[in-house]
């Protein structure tokens, strides 16, 4: 059938999709500068189609966030706080077997596990938490730790980090989420999260991870300061390393919400630019399996539309997300299967409850 968009660019990115070639970078400049939306969608919709016919995943996961006690004090945080200050915390593990006990009847497949860079905390408490988390959990899946919190335990440790990854998959480590990149590249960097692992370091860590075999997501924090260029560059970036490690099971575009930051003068994103970095993810990254629409941070009604946009995964049910929600994300703090799988099916797209590897789960 043939399709007349209304930006004729789009045509070429379609033929090229259509014939398997990869998209170029000025491919990847073409489709966020594109006003067409809805022939975008056609495009990333059609790859999404091919890959996954109308299923839709989820898991049904916890989210366990350690501490919120950080050095590095990004400036796009709102979730950091200093040793000390108001509304700072840590949990022992007594608390995180509490908050795991608390749900023990539900079938909960994923601990999403991250926290902020607590110097109060040494290497066995990391150890410890992992343990204990699998000792409540055995059948779960543990996803826990970004590139920077690696990093930090390699220093912290005084191991290398291949002893480091490999004394943390002992301890029941089973993949990492795709935190901590935010944008790959210098400027943003500099200007926004100096004290956190440049992207040499975190490509260096995903390399030894993925060698490890331990499979990780990857993310972009998107519409703060970064350029469309660099939005580009990163997807490019994230496509090579893919092509070397293939140990890449997801990408999760993040859209950055500024409340309680100090950007808060900046907009929040808009419908149109989320559904664009989706398009763009699932276009540019052909060597990705799944792109997930994130509802926690584009909210649940955007997310559905997203499914058409190239999106194959709304993630989770979450239970209790603080990181977002503390600058300011407006959608649930976690919902129930049903109501999962209710956004999935007025969708019209069919909802398969996974592991964290992508295996269908049974209810």
């Amino acid at each position: 059938m043939k399709i007349s968009f209304l930006d004729e660019r789009l045509e070429s990115i379609y033929s090229k999709v259509k014939q398997g070639s990869r998209l170029s970078k000025e491919d990847g400049m073409c489709i966020y500068g594109t006003p067409d939306l809805i022939g975008l969608g056609i495009i990333a919709n059609h790859v999404r189609c091919n890959l996954h016919g109308k299923k839709a995943f989820y898991v049904y996961n916890q989210h366990l966030n350690y501490t919120n006690i950080c050095k590095n004090r990004c400036r796009f945080c709102a979730y950091a706080k200093d040793d000390g200050e108001k509304g700072s915390y840590v949990w022992s593990m007594a608390e995180i077997e509490k908050r795991l006990m608390e749900r023990i009847d539900e079938p909960v497949a994923e601990l999403h596990i991250v926290g902020g860079l607590n110097e109060n905390l040494n290497f066995d408490y990391f150890i410890d938490l992992l343990k204990t988390v699998k000792r409540i959990r055995p059948k779960a899946s543990i996803k826990a730790f970004t590139c920077v919190e690696i990093d930090y335990l390699s220093n912290l440790s005084g191991l290398s980090l291949e002893e480091t990854v490999r004394q943390l998959k002992a301890a029941g480590l089973d993949m990492m989420p795709g935190g901590g990149a935010e944008v790959l590249n210098t400027r943003v960097h500099d200007a926004l999260f100096p004290k956190k692992i440049g992207h040499d370091r975190w490509f260096e860590i995903v390399r030894t991870v993925h060698k490890a075999g331990i499979k990780t997501n990857a993310t972009m924090l998107y519409g703060h300061i970064e350029t469309l260029e660099e939005r580009v560059d990163h997807l490019i970036s994230l496509r090579e390393l893919q092509d070397e490690t293939h140990g890449f099971s997801a990408f999760i575009p993040l859209a950055f919400h500024s409340q309680n930051t100090q950007l808060s003068h900046l907009p929040p994103t808009t419908a149109m630019d989320d559904l664009k970095n989706v398009a763009a993810a699932r276009l540019m990254l052909d060597n990705f399996p799944h792109i997930k629409a994130y509802w926690v941070m584009i909210g649940e009604s955007l997310a559905q539309v997203a499914l058409n946009f190239g999106a194959d995964d709304l993630d989770g049910t979450i239970i209790e997300e603080r990181i977002t929600h503390t600058a300011g994300a407006k959608s649930a703090k976690g919902l129930t299967q049903a109501q999962m799988e209710g956004m999935i099916r007025s969708a019209g797209f069919e909802p398969v409850l996974r592991d964290s590897f992508y295996n269908r789960v049974s209810k």
